[in-house]
């Protein structure tokens, strides 16, 4: 029984070993199997523990990290990932650890430098064997595909938008699909707007068949190419030259156009350019010549057929060499300057076949027209000797009008002075660089020059507009006489003026004299006349009043005494101006003359409430002078001041040496003054600004001091005072 229950439990035991057996070989065979898979897998596949550390891989993970086993078991997955920051590599163990599984991408640099792009599927510790498995597959290329890919697509469409040309995509009904900015800039239109239109809507009716055409080519060739006119929606119209593609994408058609309006217009005006040369060629003026490199002539206008004196066809292949003299050195330096710079412009004479000589003006330049050089000529003979004779003309004038006597300016119509002859700048007191383009009104007064431009007005250029105006500079006012002429040169006028001043003076004195010497003759005649007359009404009015003892007729007396005496100096001084006196000139200090005037009038000064205040200077040289004469002078003028200061005052008196051999005696009142227009006349007969004076007295004074070889000027301001300067020569007089 018991060896039943053996042998039956043996037989459970054998037969358990045989399944457990042929388990084991189950599982050897698949262990087999997955190790093969393991191994010969496409992909990595490696098992990591809990830190990451390699723990079993196959020989694809050796070839991705490019290590040998034994050396990747010594490692951790960390050790690769030092490209990806900590945040991204913590990032997918958390989703790991949630998940339990997870797909991702990894950036892995390996010990050799070389950076991969792995993608990784893993399974946290399936089964609980204690390790994750993890199949890594490399997709570097595929990203470096993918890199490229997204560039060249970047570059397409960099390449489009950036394009010049017009690029569109359009359907086979010739709606647009798509259109880069140079399209639509193009075509003036928004790409939202040009979207909602058709290729044939900017064609114009004239121009639908060569659409036709085109449509047709593109069906047929499925590429066609050439020139299309549009009309845009602003009205403009341009031209563009097509290149169209069929069937790119999806049975679109891409066009490139590029606008060529520009472009045909310039050709078009290329075109009437050559006709117009080749018309001006023929038919210019100056003579026209292409010549090679050796100077050989290729082609000539008419012109240089007549300038040559060669018919055309024989001035053709002609030398220009020809038609200069060998030893002509002027010649060499001008075709050597010519090859250097490649322009010139000179002249030169030229020896014609039939014997002529001409000054030619000519400009070349080099390889202008179909690598030939173009010379232009023009005969300049006739000018030449124009402009010689005009250079002399001009020389002529230039020296009369330089040399003239007169001054001379030339003005246009503004006034504005464009030249001056050293007189007219003498006489303006200008340098003439300050006169010119300075202008008329800056040396006459407005109101004259106001009237002269109304007179110039009415002139016409025949005429001549003369007269008198007075200028006044740094000299002092001047009369100018002038005589001017409209348009000497077209829009210039020329005056001639002289200073004539000095002249109107001696013609004042001249006056001055001839009135003196009336006055003179008149003077004596009447002073021998009147002086018996009153010899004898002095002598019995003297009788009278002695006869009569009565005083009552005193007061008559004295008035009738007092009237002939003034009546008796009336006519002494009349004797001073009807001729010479004989005068004994004595050598006198001019201080002490003035002194005794002072004193012989300080008694009427004082019933005249005025002052004397003098300073005479010390050492002052005495002059040679009659005392009677000059103290005859002071006491005139002395009168004068006491007389026209009425209400009281000062009168001073200055005596003292000036620069040279000379005295200056100045005597300055306080009274009214005298205008300007009324001081020229002081001096001249019977002119007088007192109600009883004569205008003897001056006219005396300044006879006086002109027989002493002196000067009288006098300076006077409205309501300040008048001052007399004498001026007296220290030396012996010249005699009289």
């Amino acid at each position: 029984m018991i060896q039943h229950m053996v042998n039956e439990e043996t037989k459970k035991l054998e037969l358990e070993v045989e399944t457990l057996t042929n388990k084991l070989q189950q599982l050897e065979k698949e262990n087999r199997f997955l190790q093969l898979t393991f191994e010969h897998a496409n992909d990595a596949i490696i098992l990591f523990n809990e830190e990451l550390e390699f723990f079993q891989v196959n020989q694809k993970a050796c070839e991705l990290f490019e290590l040998s086993k034994e050396e990747l078991l010594k490692r951790t997955l960390y050790d690769f990932l030092e490209l990806m920051s900590k945040e991204e590599v913590e990032y997918q163990e958390a989703q790991l650890e949630e998940l339990g599984e997870l797909n991702n991408e990894l950036i892995v640099r390996l010990d050799n430098g070389k950076i991969k792009f792995v993608e990784y599927s893993t399974v946290r510790n399936p089964n609980e064997i204690g390790f994750d498995i993890c199949i890594i597959r490399d997709i570097t290329l595929k990203k470096q595909l993918e890199k490229e890919t997204n560039k060249n697509k970047q570059m397409y469409h960099d390449v489009i938008n950036r394009a010049v040309d017009g690029i569109v995509v359009f359907d086979k009904e010739g709606c647009f699909i798509d259109a880069n900015p140079a399209f639509c800039s193009n075509f003036a239109m928004p790409k939202m707007d040009l979207l909602q239109a058709k290729l044939d809507d900017f064609v114009e009716v004239d121009y639908q068949n060569k659409m036709k055409q085109i449509w047709d080519l593109l069906d047929k060739h499925g590429r066609v190419r050439g020139e299309l006119p549009v009309y845009l929606h602003n009205g403009e119209r341009k031209r563009f030259e097509v290149t169209i593609t069929a069937n790119i994408y999806d049975e679109y058609y891409l066009a490139i156009m590029r606008d060529v309006t520009e472009k045909r217009d310039m050709e078009l005006q290329l075109q009437n350019s050559e006709r117009r040369f080749r018309e001006m060629f023929q038919h210019a003026l100056d003579a026209i010549v292409l010549v090679d490199n050796n100077g050989k002539i290729m082609r000539a206008n008419p012109a240089a057929s007549r300038a040559f004196e060669l018919p055309l066809d024989e001035l053709i292949q002609s030398k220009l060499s020809q038609f200069v003299p060998r030893n002509n050195k002027r010649v060499f330096s001008i075709v050597k300057q010519f090859g250097a710079k490649g322009e010139i412009r000179e002249e030169l004479e030229f020896h014609m076949p039939n014997g002529q000589k001409k000054l030619l003006e000519f400009t070349a330049n080099k390889e202008i027209i179909d690598g030939l050089n173009m010379i232009i000529f023009r005969n300049v003979s006739e000018r030449r000797k124009m402009e010689k004779d005009l250079r002399e003309s001009e020389q002529k004038f230039r020296k009369i009008f330089d040399n003239a006597m007169d001054g001379i300016i030339l003005w246009d119509d503004h006034c504005h002075i464009i030249d001056a002859n050293p007189n007219a700048c003498k006489i303006l007191g200008f340098f003439k660089e300050e006169l010119i383009n300075n202008s008329l009104a800056e040396f006459i007064n407005n109101d004259v020059l106001n009237d002269l431009r109304v007179l110039w007005k009415n002139y016409n250029d025949s005429e001549e507009l003369s007269g008198e105006i007075l200028l006044n500079n740094e000299n002092g006012i001047q009369t100018i006489e002038y005589s001017a002429k409209k348009n000497v040169i077209e829009g210039l006028h020329m005056t001639i003026f002289r200073n004539i001043t000095e002249k109107r003076e001696m013609e004042e004195q001249l006056k001055k004299s001839d009135t003196l010497t009336v006055v003179g003759e008149l003077a004596a005649g009447i002073a021998h006349e009147i002086r018996n007359p009153m010899t004898a009404l002095k002598g019995f009015i003297q009788l009278l009043q002695n006869s009569l003892n009565e005083n009552q007729y005193d007061t008559y007396f004295d008035v009738i005494t007092s009237e002939l005496k003034r009546i008796e100096s009336i006519i002494t001084e009349f004797l001073v101006l009807a001729k010479p006196q004989a005068i004994s000139y004595q050598r006198k200090n001019a201080s002490v003359i003035m002194k005794e005037t002072l004193d012989l009038l300080s008694a009427q000064a004082s019933l005249e409430n005025v002052q004397f205040a003098s300073y005479f200077e010390e050492g002052v040289p005495d002059i040679y002078c009659e005392p009677n004469q000059l103290k005859q002078v002071f006491i005139n003028i002395l009168k004068n001041a006491i007389e026209v200061m009425p209400k009281g005052g000062t009168v001073s008196i200055a005596l003292q040496r000036v620069e040279g051999q000379e005295i200056l005696i100045s005597i300055k009142d306080e009274g009214i003054g005298i205008p300007e227009d009324k001081l020229k006349k002081l001096g001249e007969p019977f002119y007088t600004t007192k109600e009883r004076g004569t205008g003897l007295g001056l006219m005396v004074s300044y006879k006086i001091v002109e027989e002493h070889n002196g000067t009288i000027e006098v300076i006077s301001e409205v309501g300040v005072g008048t001052t007399f300067h004498i001026k007296l020569p220290i030396g012996s007089p010249t005699s009289h």
